[in-house]
């Protein structure tokens, strides 16, 4: 398999941590956003939203969007499992992934902050308001549900699931912005857990190749 993706992409980030907690071994194909690089026809013709992450699978199919690639690789791949055995238990974790995926990162991706500073002429300053606003809400919003499930050594009880996969970009991408992190107990204690296995360590942006 090959994985087209950006260091410093939170969705690229996620599956990353996927590939490394299922054991699988991809080629690393950078594609460097702040360059341009998903615009230039070798890319933006080979993956339709031209956006990254992109799993091109041995047989030439290619998979976008994170939590599909995710899920894919969960169906295909079933252990060690992101997704908990009952229903219940899914829907939850997806709710959980989801709060990140579909509720902060949009908000703060490359290309919002983009438009902020420039067609929008935001300053550096008010862009970073934005994104921290934006990520202080979207975390306090996660640790009320956290409060709401039983305790566990990380999002969803003892073992790392699709929600961890999504949290620790987060959080990664909210320290380079010195986001406010105080208030979140169980948000940065699964965090703290997650850093101590080696799938999330390896998959974090300074270890990638073409890592700045």
């Amino acid at each position: 398999m090959k994985l087209h993706n950006f260091f410093r992409s939170s969705a690229s980030f996620r599956v990353r941590i996927a590939l490394g907690l299922k054991g699988l071994p991809y080629d690393y194909v950078s594609v460097h956003l702040a360059k341009g690089e998903h615009k230039k026809p070798a890319y933006a013709g080979l993956v339709a939203d031209g956006l990254v992450p992109c799993l091109e699978l041995d047989d030439g199919h290619l998979l976008s969007q994170s939590m599909a690639i995710m899920e894919y690789l969960d169906e295909t791949h079933p252990e060690p499992a992101l997704l908990p055995g009952s229903a219940m238990d899914r829907a939850q974790v997806r709710a959980l992934s989801q709060s990140i995926a579909c509720e902060i990162h949009p908000l703060n991706n490359l290309r919002v902050l983009k438009y902020l500073v420039g067609p929008l002429a935001l300053n550096e300053d008010a862009k970073n308001t934005w994104y921290r606003h934006w990520v202080r809400e979207g975390l306090l919003s996660f640790e009320r549900q956290l409060a709401r499930l039983p305790e566990g050594q990380y999002c969803f009880g003892n073992t790392p699931t699709m929600a961890d996969c999504c949290l620790v970009p987060q959080i990664f991408n909210g320290q380079r912005f010195d986001c406010d992190f105080s208030g979140l107990p169980r948000t940065m204690a699964a965090f703290e857990a997650c850093m101590k296995l080696p799938a999330f360590d390896r998959a974090q942006p300074k270890n990638c190749p073409d890592a700045e």
